[in-house]
């Protein structure tokens, strides 16, 4: 059987860390730049977790 091949967009937008935890950007970070707090900009540049829902169909994409 072939090699299974990961989701192109999904590689690029999510990572594995060490522990095996899969982390994602968060939104609200590409404009509007002006309106946001320097806290909540400083807040939005921490990576996140992918949320329990979501984690199975991520799984998939990237063949973990």
């Amino acid at each position: 059987m072939p090699k299974l091949k990961t989701n192109s967009s999904a590689k690029k937008r999510f990572y594995v860390t060490g522990s095996g935890k899969i982390m994602r950007k968060r939104s609200r970070r590409r404009h509007l730049l002006r309106t946001k707090s320097k806290k909540q900009k400083r807040h939005l540049d921490n990576p996140a977790g992918v949320s329990k829902p979501d984690l199975n169909n991520v799984r998939g994409l990237l063949h973990i």
